[in-house]
């Protein structure tokens, strides 16, 4: 039987690895190592790594509203000093139940036979998982990139389905899930820059607190309104809540 071990959230913000100054990357760099610390803490043996498309692997012209990959894993493409373009361990048996259960409960992925992924995903594994390779990853898209966006319920259901077919295995797996994405920014608008620290305080709150509710409870206009286009990102974080629905932050 699986189990569900842990749930991290982190940013991936890829100007942590091409700001010429380093502004604050130590302490950024130091949470990466933490995450990964107690992921080998936890004897965690697989990781659920759930991201957004920046129009680099699906273009605005295809748009999948829940994608997982079945095979190999590689990237990050869009290369970033200090994160070479390199294979992911990858574990094709849990994504494979993954997606089994989703048919059998009514749940309809995209599915990729292999993919080179972008810093969403290639970020938390390079920096976050063991380098040894001893924990491997499937690499889950939701569609917070771009409109038409993915319910926000329907993400926090896609934690729960997960769960439950981590939980249904046969063979032992102990899972952490991992929701790589940002709260307040604005992304290639005239607000570019532009940060919110009260709607990210009301975001890490709710996280802290367990609360999806409060999370649910938004429309896509106030979190555009209140933590731009970027913050849209916030589906991921409730994916992880759904898969710990009783989990609170430590």
């Amino acid at each position: 039987m699986g189990t569900i071990v842990g749930g991290f959230m982190m940013p991936h913000d890829p100007t942590v690895f091409i700001n010429p100054r380093k502004l604050d990357n130590g302490h950024l760099m130091d949470a990466y190592a933490e995450i990964r610390r107690r992921i080998v803490e936890l004897d965690a043996t697989s990781a659920v790594i759930i991201g957004a498309d920046h129009y680099i692997l699906f273009t605005p012209k295809c748009l999948p509203q829940i994608l997982i990959c079945l095979g190999e894993l590689n990237g990050p493409v869009d290369q970033l000093p200090g994160l070479p373009n390199r294979p992911i361990p990858h574990n094709p048996v849990l994504a494979e139940r993954i997606f089994a259960h989703a048919q059998e409960t009514g749940f309809d992925l995209a599915v990729a036979r292999s993919l080179g992924v972008d810093h969403a995903i290639g970020a938390p594994a390079h920096l976050c998982l063991p380098e040894d390779g001893s924990v491997t990853a499937v690499a889950v898209y939701m569609a917070s990139g771009v409109a038409p966006y993915l319910r926000l319920r329907r993400a926090y259901e896609f934690g729960a389905m997960v769960k439950s077919a981590v939980e249904a295995m046969d063979r032992d797996e102990r899972v952490v899930i991992l929701g790589s994405g940002g709260i307040s920014h604005w992304v290639g608008t005239g607000e570019m820059g532009r940060t919110n620290p009260v709607f990210d305080r009301m975001v890490l709150d709710a996280i802290v607190a367990g609360d999806a509710d409060a999370l649910l409870g938004l429309t896509d206009e106030e979190i555009l309104r209140e933590g731009g286009n970027g913050a849209m990102e916030i589906r991921h974080f409730l994916g992880v809540m759904g898969q710990c629905p009783e989990g609170r932050a430590k």
